[in-house]
This record gives C-alpha cells, structure tokens and sequence, in this order.
C-alpha cells in the first residue's frame, strides 16, 4: 500500500476526529475527494494495520498507533506551511497544497533543522497547533465564532485551512490569528454574523464563521 495514500488518511481521520469522536467514512471520504467505497477499502486495510478502529456503521477512530504517525505527519505539514509563509512570502491560502507535497518526503533531520529556523514555533499560519518532535500535540480551549454572541469580543486563535478560497477572503477582511473581533450581530434567518474589525464591520455567512476558532470571548 502506498505510503503517501497513509499518511494522507491517517492525517485527514486525525482532523475529523479533533471536530468529532467518531469518524464516519462518508465524512472522510467527501473531505478526501473520493468514493465513499474508496474510502471504506482503505479503512478496512487501515484497521488490518492496526492503525484505525473501525466498526462498520459506527465509524472510526485512531488507534494509538495511527495516532503517532498522523500527529507525526502533521508536524511535518505545519512546519512547512510556515517555513512557505515565513521564509519564501507565501499567502496563507496558497501553503495547504504544498505542504501536501513536502510533508511525505521531509526527513527528521530537515524537519529539525526547519524547527530551529523557525524558531521553535507552537502554530502554523492558520494557527493550529504544531505538535512538538515527540508527538505532543497542544491542547487549545477554543470557541466557534458562531458560538459568541452579540457584544462579545475575542481574539481570533485558528482558521480552518479546507478552503483556499474562503481563506483569501477572509485575509481581505483581516481575519488573521490575533486579530481581535467583535460580534455586532447574529441574524440566524439571514444566515449572517456581523462582526468588528478595527473600524471596519463585516457581515460573514455561518459557514464562513463556523470555520473561525477564537479565544475565550469577553464583554
């Protein structure tokens, strides 16, 4: 079995299951881009390895072997997201493929020596957090943006990166890890949340919103 085909399902299973315990294959298989029977083959030889619990109807999970390769796989990816940001002036909507590419033939001393470069950061570009080199991932205490409500303020901590595009557009409004924002308005019928950026307001959709992680909000 091709080693780049698991990594890229162990990684992708890793972020399911941060948003969700279990992971259905239908889940996995949309957030892949293939065949729903695509993906249940290869959870079936996953759960051959050892590194997937899989009951068929109830979905899967990680088992802690599989766990230390996606965490492992993981760091590799954020780490080079942020070396393209940091180091080459990439947009933050352009590094996710990429790092795609470099992340299954980055060795261990490279992917050291890019940890040093960088100077041993916690998180990538998107802010999420970057495990350390023995596979200890940082636990972040986060809230949707769709979660506040009207008058709270708080900082934005993480974008979900699924989306070039959405990321793009939230660039343009300056919604980037750090910057601190303030719920205006919820309209649940219009589908919106208005939201404070430095003087500027923006009305986002809920989807857009429910892909932004922020802080601990407060009045």
């Amino acid at each position: 079995m091709h080693t780049r085909a698991i990594e890229d399902y162990l990684k992708t299973i890793y972020g399911i299951q941060a948003e969700q315990s279990q992971v259905a294959t239908t889940v996995l298989a949309d957030r892949l881009g293939v065949a729903p029977a695509s993906a249940t083959h290869m959870v079936k030889k996953l759960a051959e390895m050892e590194l997937v619990a899989y009951q068929p109807y109830y979905g899967l999970t990680l088992t802690e072997r599989g766990q230390r390769k996606a965490l492992k796989i993981l760091r590799c990816h954020r780490l080079v997201e942020l070396y393209l940001v940091k180091m080459l002036g990439l947009s933050w909507d352009q590094v996710h493929a990429e790092a795609d590419k470099w992340e299954h033939v980055l060795s261990k001393e490279m992917e050291d020596r890019l940890d040093a470069a960088l100077g041993y950061p916690t998180a990538d570009p998107h802010g999420a957090p970057i495990p350390d080199r023995n596979g200890a991932m940082p636990q972040l205490n986060l809230l949707r943006l769709t979660e506040l409500k009207p008058g709270q303020t708080a900082f934005i901590a993480k974008v979900s990166d699924h989306n070039s595009e959405l990321l793009r557009y939230l660039g343009r409004l300056g919604l980037y890890p750090g910057a601190q924002i303030k719920v205006v308005a919820i309209t649940p019928r219009d589908g919106l949340v208005t939201v404070r950026i430095g003087d500027s307001e923006h009305a986002l959709g809920m989807e857009a919103a429910g892909h932004i992680f922020v802080t601990e909000a407060y009045k």
